[in-house]
């Protein structure tokens, strides 16, 4: 996440919910995008240091745990900005120029000066982030999924590049003469099928040819598998989209809820701002009188509902609304409590770190040197590959 401050629940029920989900079940790592933040907002430097920990508190506060998962900040790793470096040597310009949010970024933040390479290269950077832990997965709504497959496409792209050894067709032959000649006759018609075709059953019929020649060795393998994909060693592997559910929470407007449009509420929210902020929202413009029946569909509260409510209570909103059997701050109530219930574990775990800020920053600190661990080995294999370790 780039470093915006204390968080609200739009960026709660957006990320971090699932977030926390996926830390029981795979090797995460969650970091502040400090970097990221400095190709749009690169003159706004005072803020940066202050939001980076306050973002992190509500993290923490979250149920992200630096047990499980692995807590960093960008620009402590110049890892990161190596590998955008040497991916930015083979990554053509047009790949960069046609990501969806490039234009879209530029059309809406026109009060800022973004005709700047760190602006154009910043799916780039992204790539590295992903590509030097060697992700298996990445959780992203559908919004972002060609942030990915960008990704996909520079690792795919590096490893033909510098995967491939100046003889590697001579070497990969020679594997397939040790899988036998009726097993290696087979692998090479299903190589020039899935070569010439595409098909999955072509790719999957090599593969378990592959996997049944028990004699070779995982090298041999991967350099059948390379063979079969007409692609080299696999160096920096392709990450997978891990498509997340979502819940969008909008603002009190009901627009989407953003600081700068002044219609968020905060993570830790005190109870009573919370209410009074509910309670100001509007609601169907029909509703003029008590009396005037409305449509949910019509209401920000509604949205609220969606996320907050149990189907119970949406029905009873729904019938109530509808007849005027109930006015909009009856409607508004269930909504105000399961806000401050929801909150309540958050604020509890976040005033150990308020009162001793020297312990969140000891957490990042152990976090960074964890990912520096992993950053460093997967640079270790790219400078090689690149015939940059001397």
């Amino acid at each position: 996440m780039r470093p915006t401050g204390a968080l609200h629940l739009g960026h709660y029920h957006g990320a971090l919910k699932n977030w926390v989900r996926l830390q029981a079940d795979y090797d995460c790592f969650y970091f502040v995008a400090d970097w990221h933040a400095l190709t749009t907002h690169y003159e706004d430097r005072e803020i940066i240091e202050k939001n980076v920990y306050d973002m992190v508190i509500d993290w923490l506060a979250a149920g992200i745990d630096p047990e499980r998962a692995t807590i960093f900040i960008q620009s402590r790793l110049p890892e990161h900005a190596e590998l955008f470096t040497l991916l930015a040597m083979g990554t053509p310009l047009s790949w960069l120029e046609r990501v969806p949010t490039y234009k879209d970024q530029i059309e809406k933040l026109k009060d800022r000066d973004l005709a700047t390479f760190g602006f154009l290269g910043y799916p780039l950077l992204q790539a590295a982030d992903i590509l030097i832990y060697k992700a298996g997965f990445v959780p992203v709504g559908e919004d972002q999924a060609p942030h990915v497959e960008i990704t996909r496409e520079v690792a795919r792209r590096f490893n033909h590049l510098y995967g491939r050894e100046h003889d590697f067709n001579e070497r990969a032959q020679a594997v397939v003469k040790k899988m036998g000649k009726e097993r290696g006759k087979a692998y090479e018609a299903a190589r020039k099928a899935y070569q010439q075709t595409g098909t999955d059953e072509a790719l999957a019929q090599a593969r378990a040819l592959i996997a049944a020649s028990g004699a070779l060795s995982a090298a041999d393998r991967e350099r059948l598998d390379a063979y079969l994909r007409g692609t080299g060693k696999t160096i920096l592997p392709e990450p997978a989209v891990l498509l997340t559910e979502v819940s969008k929470l909008p603002g009190l407007d009901g627009e989407k809820m953003s600081k700068s449009y002044g219609n968020t509420i905060a993570m830790r929210e005190e109870p009573a701002e919370v209410e009074r902020k509910i309670r100001r929202m509007p609601t169907d413009p029909k509703r003029v009188r008590r009396s005037d029946p409305g449509n949910p569909e019509d209401c920000p509260v509604w949205q609220f509902h969606q996320v907050y409510s149990t189907p119970e209570t949406r029905a009873w909103v729904v019938k109530g609304c509808t007849t005027a059997g109930i006015g909009c701050l009856e409607c508004k109530q269930p909504v105000i409590d399961a806000i401050k219930k929801e909150q309540e574990p958050w604020r509890e775990r976040a005033e150990p770190y308020l009162t001793n800020p020297k312990h969140v920053h000891w957490i990042v600190e152990v976090g960074t040197e964890r990912a520096r661990t992993v950053a460093r080995e997967t640079m270790r294999d790219v400078r090689e590959a690149m015939g940059l370790r001397y």
